[in-house]
């Protein structure tokens, strides 16, 4: 006969508040948060930015300096709709603004899109003349706020039970 090992409790005593169900995203199809799944575009377009500003920097073929032009553009525009979702959410879950986590991740979200803009307003006139260094600077610093940002963004998620439970649960706290 085997024995089942004494497993600790997973929640830590400063989380003892958080021992309920979670609480719902405010904006929801069907239960089902908008935010997380919006955030994949822009995630993975802003992240694959970078390779590309390297790739034009190395073989000097200009098809990689205008998919950066693109990648930037549609990650802006992605960027956008996800942070309106995500915005909506921090506005009307307090939980959310009750953690260092909510704020650390809006803060580097909007960072994050404020130097997209920019990286994108320095290529606008000429896509290759700003990519080397300002370009491929502004796109490494981008890459690794949204590393960060998904960082709080999972500390929302899984520590803080935020957009968790499905639709039914009015509880907004």
């Amino acid at each position: 006969m085997t024995q089942t090992p004494n497993i600790p409790p997973v929640i830590e005593s400063h989380e003892s508040n958080y021992r309920d169900s979670g609480v719902p995203s405010t904006v929801a199809i069907a239960g089902h948060p908008i935010h997380p799944a919006l955030i994949t575009l822009p995630i993975g377009l802003l992240v694959v930015a970078p390779v590309t500003d390297i790739a034009y920097w190395v073989l000097k073929d200009v098809f990689w300096a205008r998919a950066s032009f693109w990648l930037i553009a549609a990650g802006l525009v992605t960027g956008l709709l996800a942070a309106i979702t995500g915005l909506l959410d921090f506005i009307r879950i307090r939980r959310v603004r009750q953690h260092t986590a909510g704020w650390a991740h809006m803060y580097a979200n909007v960072t994050a899109l404020v130097l997209t803009a920019i990286n994108l307003g320095v290529r606008l006139g000429d896509p290759f003349e700003n990519i080397l260094f300002t370009g491929l600077l502004l796109s490494v610093v981008v890459a690794a706020l949204l590393g960060i940002s998904g960082w709080y963004g999972g500390e929302l998620v899984y520590r803080h039970k935020i957009a968790v439970i499905g639709y039914g649960n009015s509880e907004q706290s």
